[in-house]
């Protein structure tokens, strides 16, 4: 089989999102699904690249970062973004 050429390949952007005493894995979920529905879950392309206990970083569709940012504000638990990059070492740069 034939890799993918990179055009036809998703792009994604990394987010660090925030909260404090919540578990976040599953709020981020719940707070998309009910802003956007199943379907704008599936088109996110979310990923959880690492997790801790106040903070993940998260991957998401290039077409879906608004949707999501939307999705988090609207949330009545605070999960706040504290920044977004195209890289994993841009995300890391201005800890």
């Amino acid at each position: 089989m034939k890799p993918l050429k990179p055009s036809m390949k998703e792009n994604k952007r990394y987010m660090r999102v925030r909260s404090e005493g919540i578990n976040l894995k599953e709020s981020v979920e719940k707070a998309i699904l009910e802003f956007s529905g199943i379907s704008g879950l599936s088109k996110s392309g979310l990923a959880f690249i690492s997790y801790d206990k106040n903070s993940a970083v998260i991957s998401v569709n290039r077409e879906a970062v608004n949707n999501v940012r939307a999705s988090l504000v609207v949330f009545p638990e605070k999960i706040e973004v504290k920044r977004i990059s195209g890289t994993l070492r841009g995300l890391k740069a201005k800890e």
